[in-house]
């Protein structure tokens, strides 16, 4: 027997190897996301990769025990429904019109799937769907970076001093910024005198939005400015 064959049969030693495989992966995962400091972690991914590694498995097995006649698809079904839950509780939406925690869910999902694959001994597709994951958060995400750093469309959080509103908008058409959209926000500004902005623009040309930002933060009535 190979070793492909080894890690895909239903031993009691490759189904062990197995699930340590399903966790060495999900602890990966999830210090990539520790790493770029977002909620679910190293033991989140791994316990979740673990736990639905060991689902898998289980469910294999009574499938396989005679006249027991289990359902094979009844426990995979509630581990994918039940991670969602799990992935809910880490999607946020800040008083800044923010919506934080979509890649945590994302990828708390998609490593309980790879922790199907591969307690179901579907080790190729495990490690494939690891590595495209990895591929995923780390080199599509700093792409999505520098795509949204030059793109004609901005979301900033602005405080101004009370009275500057029509300042800032001229100063924004002067400088070929177009408002799109401009609502007063919530959020408990840093001086209380101030007024919180949640502002959308349009530029006539690609630029920087670091350098967009640096600009407004040189304005003596902009007291903060943030991209949202």
């Amino acid at each position: 027997m190979g070793t492909l064959e080894f890690f895909e049969s239903s031993a009691d030693l490759a189904v062990a190897l197995r699930l340590v495989i399903a966790t060495l992966f999900g602890c990966l995962i999830g210090w990539e996301r520790v790493v770029k400091r977002h909620t679910a972690g190293i033991k989140t991914f791994a316990l979740v990769s673990l736990g639905s590694a060991v689902a898998t498995s289980l469910n294999i097995y009574l499938a396989m025990l005679p006249g027991l006649g289990a359902d094979v698809s009844r426990i995979p079904a509630g581990v994918v429904s039940g991670i969602g839950f799990l992935g809910a509780g880490t999607i946020l939406v800040t008083g800044k019109k923010q919506i934080k925690g979509l890649t945590t869910a994302a990828s708390l999902w998609v490593t309980s799937c790879m922790g199907m694959a591969i307690g179901a001994g579907y080790i190729v597709i495990g490690i494939t769907c690891f590595v495209l994951v990895m591929i995923a958060n780390v080199v599509l995400m700093n792409l999505s970076n520098v795509v949204e750093e030059y793109s004609k469309y901005m979301s900033m959080y602005i405080e101004v001093n009370k009275g500057s509103v029509t300042k800032l908008s001229k100063y924004l058409s002067e400088e070929d910024l177009s408002i799109s959209s401009m609502t007063k926000s919530k959020e408990k500004t840093l001086q209380s005198s101030d007024v919180a902005l949640l502002i959308d623009i349009d530029s006539s040309r690609r630029r920087s939005h670091r350098e967009i930002i640096r600009r407004l933060q040189e304005l003596e009535y902009v007291n903060y400015v943030e991209e949202v």
